[in-house]
């Protein structure tokens, strides 16, 4: 049975906003990423301190709300290949026993940031082999600790291009896929330059290894490299038909949200002279619609596929 859910911190930072906006729409799950405890600063949930994690935890389990998975920042576009691979490790073993505590089965990585030159340009040497000879150990270790690790298509190696994610597919054996439905929008296809991605075409390579879903969607703006997002089904991310497909395949894990309507999640955090408490709830207000959106989007799909011939 497919679940709805959505990336929290898109609601807001702090923990009371994601599991308000969570409430709001019926959900039962939040897929937690970054968050803000009262008197902490925000940060991934695999970074927050003890403290603030305990009341975290506290606070869900008083509230009812369950946490699918953690959008970690293991690997992630702000990761490089050359970094030292203990700060990774780190990360794993802060990660560990919190999704543990937390009953979260899921945790997003990337495959680190793609290595490009001082121009921008992408370098022939993407020390492939490092990244996945990571990937593997990384999988190995949240294996034994009976949670499934996923990758994502995004800014990093696996993200590139059909090919690579393919290629790390089969050099990472047994690794799951989280599919973005509005990545592929705003990334070139390094298969295909100078064209973007086909979020489609991206979608079929790797169905077979899809175990969870995060909607986005947008038209590319190629004078700021990037999507003007929009409600899903409203852009280029073929986010209706890929849902379809989805449906009428059999998919039975969560579909999340990831709106970034009101905020990017790797932007500055400028509020561009809005009143902060103003912002917050045009967040929060977007947040609920775009999963009001997907509500019905999956209300028709649904339809359509009990509809006799």
């Amino acid at each position: 049975m497919i679940q709805l859910t959505g990336i929290g911190d898109e609601a807001g930072s702090p923990l009371t906003a994601q599991i308000k906006a969570t409430k709001t729409l019926g959900w039962r799950h939040i897929e937690m990423r970054n968050v803000q405890m009262p008197g902490f600063p925000a940060g991934n949930v695999h970074d927050i301190p003890e403290e603030a994690f305990d009341q975290l935890a506290g606070t869900l389990e008083a509230e009812g709300v369950r946490v699918c998975g953690f959008g970690s920042t293991i690997g992630n576009w702000a990761s490089r290949i050359t970094d030292d691979f203990s700060l990774t490790l780190e990360r794993v073993e802060r990660a560990i026993p919190r999704m543990r505590r937390l009953g979260a089965r899921l945790v997003r990585v990337m495959s680190y940031a793609v290595e490009r030159d001082a121009d921008g340009n992408d370098l022939p040497d993407q020390m492939a082999g490092e990244r996945f000879r990571r990937l593997r150990e990384l999988k190995a270790r949240f294996d034994n600790a009976g949670i499934i690790m996923i990758h994502e298509n995004c800014m990093n190696y696996g993200g590139m291009s059909i090919s690579r994610a393919l290629e790390t597919l089969e050099n990472v054996p047994g690794l799951r896929w989280v599919f973005d439905t509005g990545n592929p929008v705003f990334n070139p296809d390094r298969d295909n330059p100078p064209h973007m991605q086909d979020p489609w075409a991206f979608y079929h390579a790797v169905k077979p290894a899809i175990l969870h879903v995060h909607v986005k969607d947008g038209h590319y703006n190629g004078t700021k490299k990037d999507c003007d997002y929009t409600l899903p089904g409203e852009g280029e991310g073929q986010v209706q038909r890929i849902l379809a497909d989805l449906t009428g395949s059999g998919y039975d894990g969560f579909i999340s949200i990831e709106p970034h309507t009101a905020v990017v999640f790797h932007d500055t955090g400028d509020t561009g002279g809005m009143d902060p408490e103003k912002k917050a709830q045009e967040q929060f207000d977007s947040y609920v619609a775009y999963g009001r959106k997907l509500e019905e989007l999956m209300k028709g799909i649904k339809s359509t596929a009990k509809a006799p011939s």
